[in-house]
């Protein structure tokens, strides 16, 4: 735990005059859109608000991969962000499942 990280944070603020991410795990399916605009790289407030209104009207995510349903979230920016995406409490987003390789068709 870096106990000086809140002293850089506001010292930055105050001399630069903008604000300072300091990106990390947040879970999609229970932040606010405050929450995902301040902890994810490019994503502003009108986007962490459609994050959260797509959420609320179909449900927790399955997959970080389904962000890219909610208007103006390109699968670039999921994946800019994927280290840092969680769909439960601590866990991980897995990777989307890779499709199996199609089955050559077999003669009977």
């Amino acid at each position: 735990m870096n106990i000086h990280r809140p002293l850089v944070t506001l010292a930055a603020l105050l001399v630069t005059g903008t604000s300072v991410c300091w990106c990390g795990p947040v879970n999609i399916n229970a932040a606010d859109a405050p929450t995902l605009a301040q902890e994810l790289r490019g994503i502003g407030p009108v986007k962490a608000q459609a994050i959260v209104e797509y959420r609320q009207k179909h449900g927790a995510f399955r997959s970080v991969d389904e962000l890219a349903q909610v208007k103006g979230i390109s699968q670039k920016l999921i994946d800019r962000n994927r280290a840092d995406l969680r769909l439960g409490q601590g866990v991980p987003a897995p990777a989307a499942a890779a499709r199996p390789a199609a089955r050559p068709a077999t003669r009977r």
